[in-house]
């Protein structure tokens, strides 16, 4: 019985992982590669090569192997770090559009009295 829960455990745990790789691999997709440049993060090429090992490596390996760790990491490092940096400067995805201006305030623009 326990051996079955942890067996469970593992498989949902490789769906995440799974997931993640893909999600990270689909995003860099869509990104600009001039972005990837502007960041001196790698290049948009090498990322999605590295992404795309990292969901075949997950998909064809047990996740208690030596390689789909390495590719969750390299998944991780493009979620947390990559991927907020190339956001940033191709301008994409900030949520409700606008971002206004510097001297908005947090109930709106800011015109210093008048």
């Amino acid at each position: 019985m326990l051996m079955n829960g942890f067996a469970g455990f593992m498989g949902l745990l490789q769906l995440v992982v799974i997931a993640l790789a893909a999600f990270a691999l689909i995003d860099a997709a869509f990104r600009r590669e001039d972005a990837f440049r502007a960041t001196d993060k790698q290049t948009k090429v090498f990322w999605l090569v590295i992404l795309g090992i990292a969901l075949v490596v997950s998909l064809l390996f047990p996740l208690l192997s030596f390689l789909p760790i390495i590719g969750l990491i390299a998944s991780i490092v493009y979620v947390v770090d990559v991927r907020p940096a190339v956001r940033q400067i191709s301008g994409g995805g900030g949520r409700g559009g606008s971002r206004g201006s510097s001297s908005d305030g947090p109930y709106g623009p800011y015109n210093g009295g008048r």
